[in-house]
């Protein structure tokens, strides 16, 4: 995690030089800043189920989306005062502010979670073990029917979260900020992103809530539900008001869909030591279904050539994802002693999180 993490953080400030670099050099820095953003990522998610108990991943999930979102917003908010405030010459120096800011508050990561839960032996076979764990663990796939129509499901509704969370701008520039409103097309755009920062934070509280009443997957099937008619409404957007208000339901189901998404999963993995490995299978979910999305979206927009009725298609992805939740199994996790006695291995780890 340390070395993905750094590879990200150091490949976003070298991005302060991209204006004097060719275009493939600045992507280049791209390229390696996504690899280390989303690699880490894979080891982040994977400590959930060995710093807690099931029933509280859906509290600490949460917490970890809401401090992500607010800790954004705040980041966003200096890097604008900068840009907007001292001059748009000093853009490139946000690319230093997020560098700076990602390698800072990781350091508290790494001091408080622990480095080695089931106490495995050290290897100088790092490729190698993590190959025979990945294909060990696509074994044990095979014996887990819960996991895998929660992860069929997944793939339809975090395809259609985030097609919706990168296309949001592009169609905003285009559908929303034009003629009339195309001066506001900037202010318009930061507030849009700020308040899906702020109501996802709270989302993704709220919907934890939810979950310790319903149950995990009877509360994905309500949020999952939520997204369909907001699709619709965004089709139907003329001015920036009606799209401040999107942006609105937007942010408060995306933060809780992220979360409780991330949390259910953790709950229905198998008692294993490769919590990695199988998280990697639900990062690279994600990706697939990101790439699978924005081509779809980009095809229906060529096909139609009318970006609206791109969003509209969208729907297919959480109306799929809707019904697959339905044949994933709605029992609720309970405490189990055995597994709790293994989160104890590090109680300063536990007690931060408390």
């Amino acid at each position: 995690m340390k070395f993905f993490c750094y590879l990200g953080a150091f490949s976003c400030i070298s991005l302060y030089w991209f204006g004097q670099a060719p275009l493939e050099v600045g992507m280049l820095s791209v390229f390696l800043a996504s690899i280390g953003f989303w690699n880490s990522l894979v080891f982040y998610n994977a400590f959930l189920p060995e710093i807690a108990a099931p029933e509280d991943h859906d509290r600490i999930s949460a917490s970890g989306y809401t401090m992500g979102y607010l800790g954004s917003m705040l980041l966003l908010i200096v890097c604008l005062g900068i840009v907007m405030g001292i001059g748009k010459e000093y853009t490139n120096v946000s690319f230093i502010l997020v560098g700076i800011w990602w390698i800072g508050f990781s350091q508290i990561t790494y001091r408080v979670l622990p480095n080695n839960v089931y106490n495995r032996p050290k290897s100088s076979k790092v490729l190698m073990n993590g190959f025979r764990e990945l294909k060990k663990v696509l074994k044990e796939f095979g014996t887990q029917p819960k996991l895998k129509r929660f992860l069929n499901a997944f793939f339809f509704f975090n395809t259609g979260v985030q097609t919706v969370m990168l296309m949001a701008v592009l169609y905003a520039k285009r559908e929303i900020f034009t003629g009339k409103y195309e001066d506001q097309a900037t202010t318009g755009l930061i507030v849009a992103i700020l308040l899906i920062q702020l109501l996802g934070a709270l989302g993704a509280f709220l919907l934890s809530r939810i979950s310790t009443v319903v149950g995990n997957v009877q509360s994905l099937l309500i949020v999952v539900a939520v997204w369909i008619p907001l699709c619709v409404s965004a089709y139907f957007l003329k001015t920036p008001v009606g799209f401040y208000i999107l942006a609105a339901g937007v942010g408060l189901v995306m933060g809780g869909t992220q979360a409780l998404s991330r949390s259910t999963y953790s709950k229905f993995l198998p008692e294993t030591e490769d919590h990695a490995s199988y998280f990697s299978f639900y990062d690279v979910t994600e990706k697939v279904g990101i790439v699978f999305g924005t081509f779809f979206f980009g095809l229906m927009e060529y096909l139609t050539n009318d970006m609206r009725s791109s969003i509209l298609s969208v729907i297919f992805f959480f109306a799929m994802g809707w019904l697959l939740l339905l044949f994933v199994p709605r029992d609720r996790m309970r405490r189990n002693p055995d597994y709790d006695e293994k989160l104890t291995t590090d109680n300063q780890t536990l007690d931060y999180f408390k």
